[in-house]
């Protein structure tokens, strides 16, 4: 398809193409609709008095865990079959009569849990009649709700497992187990928290959903609008400005919004008209949007539902998932910029024009007052606030609450006095820059939600669903008074008029994150389809066997397959599945290998791994529906602008292969203030060079051996310890009494590598590293005992007398009758940051050469210009 041919189609409605993939895009007449949105509503406000501290407060509609996700799943099955159409042809302005039986029917398996809980506590693994037909017909329109929701390769993935569920006895050796009969699978799928009600349905139910609404109430707030003016107020006159405006307003949306699609359209139908005019290809301002659209998910506070899982699988609180993701999240940002600088460099892009000029010295006074101000606030505030809390105790919270609403008022005042902020047009014939200051200091009362937000997670360290509740509390309050109050602060005297206004708002956000949430809760409850055939069927340990075997027990090429696997489902599944396959079936493996190489892998690093790859489900063709999105407001080919986003996604996927080997980029075993300053410099400027490197383009066009030598310098400044492995082995293995007295002597609660052998039960040799947790300090057999081996030691080694059963051993693959051979302890060696200079060498030896060969073609461009 030509571009030309691209630019005479019709315009795309891309509001209805997310309607339709987020929301359905079903329009019922006026009775249904009330309906539905009073179902919408019903639903974000459950969840909401779940998470709230009320119910144990009052003592009344108190559900526990179980319960409520039955709710969440009822909601979520009887909204997909009245929202989401069965096929393309279906009717649109009218709910059929079938959808109407499947959701109530759907409805009632999906809450049967809750329905009759206490009959079903009371002869768990022994279903009736009526239970069996309820699970089945539940799984059954459970599938056909995702079908409808997310499409068919979710389906057949679930039953895929579910066929091996039932077909273990005739599976060839290596996968076969003994089966399951249907009374057990359903019992094990519907009615236990096993499998459709596990812990992905919790975490879509507790946590990811508060999150989603909390966004959703932002954007309606108007702090969508307010982002992506400040944006290009700030960055939209520098070369390529518009796109990298796309990328710093997709990153401050991203600050509040965990979808990829919601965040392509928020600030695409902007930005990309906008870039489309400086000069991008309409496949690339697509792809910039994309790629700056599916970075948003990795951008705390606000992540994707998949980093929510993270919580529970990995076992860590949510803030230590945002401190691990915040440094890969700003690098890749910062190499999104640099990639679009570099294309508007090459293109020879110039920015859009400014209202009024000023100098470079009156900008960055303006820059550096803004920054003063806002560090000078945080202090305040964050001391301030210590201060009265440690002076007041119990009676501080009033004072607190009474500062926040000073502040809002105050902020909401200094708004009324600048102009309101609208959405201009990017189509109009001539777009001028919105005033810097005026705009950024319009909409600084949207930023008091977010503060909340962080204030609860990070210092108060209150629960994700908690923190979520109490900034989406606020919230509410924001969108109820910020119209009328800024309506009396500007003379408008309608207070009733703009009352309602902000009502309606507040219900169409409510609906609006409910309706978000079906996809999420379906995509959560299939993928329990999945985590429970593994639970049941024991397939996990068959898939670390056959990952191992096609690796060849090389950690690298594991993690090329695992990126693979991520890559091919990502073609069909969305985010969220993706990563539940993955990190269910992938990560422990993963973590193994790591250790029978010396590797300590860290389980986050892992997670986050397989995180970043799902991420490409939105980007790769032919379903990336991020790129579909984009292309539709570019009008450009999808195929060709999906592409081109993962080409520029690339930066983001190099990363995870490189914190999988230096945990540092996760912030993870830093030292001290040094060591950050330095693995955040290092790491940004790796980036950088690998941006220019993949885009040929550093300060002048680079020749086949400088992007070589840029790939060399990147490998080096983010992996030193390849090299220094090289120079000096990082381990000493000791033996016999030297391993006994270094067993003695470790530190309480230290984790030690050791090398067992031996024969296992299937008459296979192993030889392998394991890394086990020694526990308190004491003598040796004592401290193997913690880890679960009972061992004796014969003069050279231990002899593996008994392994505990589902201890740390026996998980790391430690059988009876193994013996460990050694011990690994660290070696004296140099920091690996010395080969930080000759890689730097290197950088300056090549700015060097492309800066003299860009001034001759300067001068030559100049010479021929005045002749």
């Amino acid at each position: 398809m030509s571009a030309t041919n691209l630019s005479d189609k019709p315009p795309v409605d891309v509001h209805k193409l997310v309607e339709e993939t987020d929301t359905g895009g079903r329009k019922p007449g006026p009775a249904i609709a009330k309906l539905l949105l009073i179902v919408a509503v019903s639903w974000s406000l459950f969840q909401l008095w779940i998470a709230s501290p009320l119910p144990f407060a009052l003592g009344i509609f108190i559900f526990d865990h179980t319960e409520s996700r039955s709710i969440h799943l009822a909601f979520a099955v009887f909204l997909a079959f009245m929202l989401f159409p069965a096929r393309k042809r279906s009717p649109r302005d009218r709910v059929p009569l079938l959808d109407w039986v499947f959701a109530l029917v759907g409805a009632f398996c999906a809450g049967y849990l809750y329905l009759f809980y206490r009959e079903l506590a009371a002869r768990p693994g022994l279903p009736t009649t009526m239970d069996v037909y309820v699970a089945v017909i539940g799984c059954t329109l459970l599938l056909e709700a995702t079908r409808r929701v997310l499409g068919l390769p979710m389906v057949i993935v679930a039953l895929v497992f579910l066929f091996y569920t039932f077909a273990g006895p005739i599976m060839p050796e290596l996968m076969a187990h003994q089966g399951a009969s249907i009374n057990r699978a359903v019992s094990h799928f519907w009615l236990t928290t096993e499998g459709v009600y596990g812990i992905a349905l919790g975490v879509s139910s507790g946590f990811i959903f508060l999150f989603v609404l909390f966004g959703s109430l932002l954007a309606k707030a108007g702090a969508g609008n307010y982002f992506i003016k400040s944006a290009f107020a700030l960055l939209g006159h520098m070369r390529g400005g518009p796109a990298k405006a796309a990328v710093v307003s997709s990153a401050a949306t991203g600050v509040i919004s965990g979808s990829s699609i919601a965040n392509v359209v928020t600030t695409g139908t902007f930005t990309i008209p906008l870039m489309k005019r400086v000069g991008y290809r309409p496949d690339k301002a697509g792809a910039v949007e994309v790629s700056a659209s599916v970075n948003g998910q990795i951008m705390p506070p606000v992540m994707g539902a998949a980093a929510f899982l993270m919580v529970e699988y990995v076992g860590i609180p949510y803030v230590e998932v945002m401190k691990h993701a915040l440094l890969p999240a700003l690098i890749s940002y910062i190499a999104l910029l640099y990639i679009v600088h570099l294309e508007a460099v090459k293109a020879n892009m110039q920015g859009l024009p400014r209202r009024h000029a000023s100098t470079f010295a009156q900008r960055m006074l303006s820059v550096l007052t803004t920054i003063t101000g806002f560090i000078v606030l945080a202090g305040l505030t964050y001391y301030g606030i210590g201060f009265i809390r440690s002076t007041l105790g119990e009676a501080a919270l009033p004072v607190i609450l009474l500062g926040l609403l000073a502040a809002y008022l105050g902020l909401l005042w200094f708004s009324s006095k600048l102009p309101e902020l609208e959405l201009d047009d990017p189509d109009s014939p001539l777009f001028e820059l919105p005033e810097t200051g005026p705009t950024v200091k319009s909409g600084l009362h949207y930023l008091l939600a977010v503060v909340v937000l962080i204030w609860c997670l990070m210092v108060e360290q209150l629960s994700p669903a908690l923190s979520a509740f109490w900034a989406t509390a606020f919230l509410i309050f924001l969108i109820l008074t910020q119209k009328p109050l800024l309506g009396l602060m500007r003379g408008d005297r309608r207070v009733w008029a703009n009352f309602r206004f902000a009502v309606q708002d507040l219900i169409d956000g409510l609906a609006l994150g409910a309706q978000s949430m079906v996809g999420i809760g379906l995509a959560t409850a299939a993928a329990g389809i999945v985590v429970g055939t593994v639970s049941l069927t024991g397939v996990g340990q068959v898939m670390t066997e056959l990952v191992e075997i096609l690796s060849g027990g090389n950690l690298t090429l594991m993690l090329v397959l695992v990126a693979l696997i991520c890559l091919v489902l990502g073609m069909g599944l969305p985010t969220t599945a993706n990563y539940i396959v993955v990190a269910t079936l992938m990560a422990p493996v993963i973590v193994e290998l790591g250790a029978q190489q010396g590797l300590i892998v860290p389980l986050i690093a892992v997670h986050m791994f397989v995180f970043y790859f799902g991420l490409m489900a939105d980007v790769t063709p032919p379903v990336g529906l991020a790129s579909i999105a984009a292309s539709a407001i570019a009008r450009s080919d999808p195929i060709k602008t999906g592409i081109t986003a993962f080409g520029y996604s690339m930066r983001t996927a190099i990363l995870p292969f490189l914190f999988i080997f230096n945990t540092q980029l996760l912030l993870i075993g830093l030292t001290g203030p040094f060591d950050l300053v330095l693995t955040v410099v290092t790491a940004t400027v790796a980036m950088l060079i690998f941006a220019a490197a993949t885009q040929g383009h550093f300060f002048a066009r680079n020749r086949w051996y400088e992007a070589v030598a840029l790939l060399l310098i990147c490998f080096t400044l983010f992996r030193p310890n390849f090299w220094m492995d090289m120079v000096a082995p990082p381990f000493t293995s000791l033996s016999g009494q030297e391993m006994v007295q270094a067993l003695e002597t470790a530190p309480a609660n230290a984790s030690k590598r050791l090398s067992v052998e031996g024969m296992n039960l299937e008459g296979d040799e192993i030889s392998k590293g394991v890394l086990l947790p020694l526990g308190p300090a004491g003598d040796p057999a004592q401290r193997l005992r913690h880890a679960g081996i009972t061992a004796m030691f014969d003069g050279q080694g231990y002899m593996v007398m008994a392994v505990q059963f589902r201890s740390v051993a026996d998980r790391q693959g430690i059988e009876q009758g193994f013996r460990i051979t050694g011990l690994d302890v660290p070696n004296e060696r140099p920091e690996p940051e010395w080969f930080f200079i000759p890689a730097l060498a290197l950088l300056g030896l090549i700015i060097g050469l492309q800066w003299r060969r860009n001034s001759r073609l300067k001068s030559a461009t100049a010479t021929v210009a005045s002749t």
